[in-house]
């Protein structure tokens, strides 16, 4: 239930949860369970700190400077000052969203007992969070090894009473933030400070939320198809389940399937039944084949994903059962990286075939329908510049779509010798995201203002739930208006996954 707090426990963390913490503003909280690993981790770190142990980060210098023994006296100003000296990000602050979904996930992380950090360290990060507190979180900074630690570090800065964070939409100094949420400011003890921000929650928080966009957006993009399909008196023939059978990719028999639901009983589609096409454009025969490749790619990304909400990413890791700690490469973000890339690439050809549907509609020589889906055209120009919008926003996805992780720029003196430049893969496979999402919503529209062609064939059962949805906020039209406002409304729709309930209400559950 949505004002139950999500139990953390570092082992079943779901995407699903994670929406509700970071987009639906549920809380959060560490498990009865965790706290007994976490409490033994802690006193083998105090316990080690006191013999004098040498381990990395807790009483030596970081990085680079990993050779250097920090006394006993020292151990905390260690800490204070990896937040600090780390806390050099650029850029825009990032979306609320994004942040909280980061405060979810490191905690999650420090639910299973590696970090070392103490249970009240962990509580105060949770306490943050369940209290609205956004700490300021600049966009830019991390190479994504060891872990996210620039944006870790604004992060965490603020548990501490220092850098910055939104309440109530406000920006103010972290002090005051944590004041006015009656939040004492934390003292850091030993190892704290390194664990705090040497995970890999920035670029998965980002890749979390873009894959869930992503998921609901290829739904989208079949019913966008599907849409197309019918105004452009396309077959269903291209959907027969034989045709898939024959070749069983996983995501192409899905999209197969759920477009021939979302197009049932097409009045349309029957009116021209024994015409003389032989065959449709690629665009719309193909929509299988190119929208189930990345339905598929998102399953990839997808088992990422979910191996990394709930796996342990600092160094170094303490392990309660043995009494032993080990230094390793957990925080290296090479995993995440690949997977954005790829689920951006995967994104970017939705959108990519998504444009080549709308160029479709509104030209008259390839569509028979009215120029640009407009009447009096010359007077009015209907959704030509729609068009233009979408190649826009396709051509900067293709920038966009070359992958980071294939760059590696050595830092830290040459010790960190490899990085996965994840965070910039995650970063750009959002904007992939945002612009695609665009794109469709463009499609939806065309596809609305193309059915109202048709004044006495009804669309599909599905095609007509999401024509109708559309049309419950953006009427047809019948001669020029700002058509921004348009696109926002519909792409609004999109997000919300309003106008898929709406067809799943009349079809039945999409795959």
């Amino acid at each position: 239930m949505m004002n139950d707090p999500v139990q953390l426990n570092g082992q079943n963390f779901t995407l699903g949860q994670l929406i509700d913490i970071a987009r639906e503003g549920r809380t959060a909280a560490v498990s009865v369970n965790s706290e007994t690993r976490i409490k033994k981790a802690r006193a083998l770190v105090e316990d080690w700190v006191k013999k004098g142990t040498c381990i990395y980060g807790v009483t030596t210098g970081f990085g680079a400077l990993s050779d250097v023994p920090i006394s006993f006296e020292d151990t905390k100003t260690l800490q204070r000052n990896i937040l600090v000296s780390h806390a050099a990000g650029v850029g825009n602050c990032m979306d609320d969203d994004v942040v909280r979904a980061m405060m979810a996930l490191r905690i999650n992380d420090f639910c299973r007992g590696n970090s070392g950090l103490r249970l009240e360290t962990i509580k105060i990060l949770a306490h943050v969070l369940n209290a609205g507190i956004i700490p300021v979180v600049p966009e830019k900074g991390s190479v994504g090894a060891s872990g996210d630690l620039v944006p870790m570090a604004h992060l965490s800065l603020v548990l501490i009473g220092e850098g910055e964070a939104f309440v109530d939409g406000v920006r103010m100094p972290g002090a005051r933030a944590l004041a006015a949420k009656n939040i004492e400011p934390l003292e850091l003890g030993a190892g704290e400070g390194l664990a705090l921000i040497n995970g890999t929650q920035f670029m998965l928080a980002l890749g979390c939320l873009a894959l869930y966009d992503a998921l609901n957006l290829c739904k989208h993009a079949d019913i966008a198809a599907s849409m197309s399909l019918e105004t452009l008196m396309g077959t269903r023939t291209a959907f027969d389940p034989r045709i898939h059978n024959a070749r069983p990719h996983l995501g192409q028999m899905k999209v197969a399937s759920d477009m021939m639901k979302i197009t049932q009983n097409s009045e349309i589609i029957s009116s021209h039944r024994d015409c003389s096409r032989v065959q449709d454009a690629y665009t719309l025969r193909c929509s299988p084949q190119v929208h189930g490749a990345s339905w598929d790619a998102f399953g990839y990304v997808d088992r990422v994903i979910r191996v990394e909400m709930n796996a342990s990413t600092e160094n170094p890791l303490i392990f309660p059962e043995s009494g032993e700690f080990l230094s390793g490469g957990n925080f290296h973000g090479q995993p995440l990286a690949l997977a954005c890339d790829f689920l951006g690439i995967a994104i970017a050809e939705l959108a990519n075939i998504s444009e080549r549907r709308i160029e479709r509609l509104v030209n008259p020589q390839l569509s028979g329908l009215p120029a640009f889906l407009v009447k009096d055209t010359g007077l009015n120009s209907g959704f030509m510049i729609a068009q233009y919008v979408a190649a826009s926003l396709v051509s900067e996805n293709k920038v966009l779509a070359h992958p980071a992780s294939v760059d590696s720029i050595p830092t830290s003196a040459n010790k960190e010798d490899h990085v996965s430049m994840g965070a910039i893969a995650a970063r750009k496979c959002r904007d992939i995201v945002e612009n695609t999402e665009q794109v469709i919503a463009i499609e939806l529209l065309c596809g609305a203002q193309a059915i109202d062609m048709f004044t006495n064939l009804k669309a599909g059962k599905g095609t007509m739930a999401a024509y109708e949805t559309i049309r419950s906020k953006v009427p047809c039209m019948t001669k020029d208006r700002f058509l921004a406002a348009d696109i926002a409304v519909v792409r609004k729709l999109l997000h919300s996954g309003r106008i898929v309930r709406a067809v799943e209400d009349a079809v039945g559950k999409l795959y």
